[in-house]
């Protein structure tokens, strides 16, 4: 039995809603693949040179990222010679093998929220204006309030026209409080919300920043001030920063994870849009390139459709139909 008909059979039927909906968002890249290799494999029975450069330029144009692409395909080569594989519907399985390894890299995933055993999870937010920041935090709210977590949203973006408006209502929306403070330091709001998370006990705080990259200095500078104002109040806070990419902006939401990751702490990836785009193969770049885990996927526009990110459900929601 191959890696992906153990998928198949290992998703319980609690994961079966998850499963579908990664089916529904990766849509778009998945029938990229399927057709690109129906027509690969219609036109090369056999592996042979000129197969794997017509692989290499489709896995390039779904985004997979050129290095990866150039490892995956150097691995591929490997296993071929080694299991003596001939025909091109054969290496079908392998390519869905080592994707999956691919991303794992030998290492073990972790998606999960590192949740705080005393007091307060602290998240923080970062990421360039547009990609869906403030969304994400309310969707995130939702997820962690639907688990029965009480949770606090602070609006640390507190310049940009309509982020307070925005981020009130997704606190209703979510039942959580939200804590702000019009044309403010958003450290300040930061250190007001987290006496209070602290004083009436909330599980989460969600804080949201503004999203600038323009200027790293005073990004860096600003993120260090945020930094310090938690751990003053918190100590081991915060707990994660999650950094949010648009995946429907391809390679320069690579560039954004670098630039980010040059300049705080980044502790995981937060993928929105994935079912916008058919280059859905920026999830392996994204690893293989800064070497951060994508802890949560956007597969749709609706509060339920933040998922937590799993390897085993993407790999299956792109290659299902092959």
């Amino acid at each position: 039995m191959g890696l992906f008909d153990k998928f198949k059979n290992i998703f319980n039927k609690k994961e079966q809603v998850d499963v579908e909906k990664y089916d529904e968002g990766l849509e778009k890249t998945r029938n990229y693949f399927k057709d690109k290799i129906s027509l690969l494999n219609g036109k090369y029975k056999k592996v042979t040179d000129e197969y794997f450069d017509e692989l290499e330029e489709i896995l390039i144009m779904a985004d997979i990222g050129v290095n990866t692409v150039m490892d995956f395909i150097d691995r591929l080569k490997k296993r071929v010679k080694k299991e003596n594989i001939e025909s091109s519907e054969e290496l079908k399985e392998i390519i869905i093998d080592e994707m999956f390894i691919i991303y794992v890299n030998n290492q073990i995933v972790v998606n999960k929220i590192n949740y705080s055993n005393d007091g307060p999870t602290v998240i923080l937010f970062v990421g360039v204006n547009g990609v869906g920041k403030t969304t994400t935090i309310g969707k995130i709210a939702h997820l962690m309030s639907t688990n029965g977590k009480k949770v606090m949203m602070i609006a640390g973006d507190t310049f940009r026209a309509g982020a307070i408006e925005q981020i009130k209502e997704w606190a209703d929306t979510t039942d959580s409080k939200v804590v702000y403070k019009e044309n403010s330091d958003p450290a300040s709001v930061i250190y007001d919300g987290l006496n209070i998370a602290k004083n009436e006990n909330y599980d989460v705080v969600l804080i949201d920043t503004a999203g600038r990259l323009q200027n790293k200095d005073n990004l860096m500078n600003e993120l260090a001030k945020i930094n310090r104002v938690v751990k003053k109040i918190i100590p081991n806070a915060p707990n994660e920063t999650l950094l949010v990419i648009d995946a429907t902006t391809g390679q320069n939401g690579i560039s954004q994870a670098k630039s980010f990751k040059s300049i705080t702490d980044i502790t995981g990836i937060v993928l929105t849009k994935l079912d916008g785009t058919a280059k859905g193969g920026i999830v392996l770049a994204i690893k293989e390139s800064v070497d951060i885990p994508v802890k949560y996927v956007g597969l749709g526009e609706k509060k339920e459709d933040l998922k937590v990110f799993d390897i085993e459900k993407y790999i299956y929601g792109l290659f299902k139909d092959m």
